[in-house]
């Protein structure tokens, strides 16, 4: 998860993966609860998520479209298909995502 202000990531906050699939992740909800509490208790927010596509390119699949519930927050994916790392920001809009 990413935390910070508008504006600024100040911390990316790791989680547990709970998916028994080695290509899907899914956010532990203990982590996740912990992450906006510590965010808050800091006066800061979690305001955006982070994730990389070992085997495809720093893009919103389809799959990412379908589990993103999070309007106005940042999405950074880290494609790693090519020989270099490829970082790409998106905000969701609650419909679609919008490079950044």
């Amino acid at each position: 998860m990413l935390v910070g202000s508008a504006g600024a990531v100040t911390a990316a906050v790791r989680a547990r993966n709970l998916s028994d699939q080695p290509a899907r992740f899914l956010i532990d909800p203990q982590d996740h609860i912990r992450a906006r509490r510590d965010a808050r208790d800091a006066g800061l927010d979690v305001i955006g998520f982070y994730h990389s596509h070992p085997h495809s390119a720093a893009e919103p699949s389809a799959t990412d479209l379908a589990e993103a519930s999070y309007p106005n927050h940042l999405y950074v994916i880290v494609g790693l298909a090519g020989e270099a790392a490829d970082v790409r920001i998106y905000r969701f809009t609650g419909e679609v995502f919008e490079e950044v």
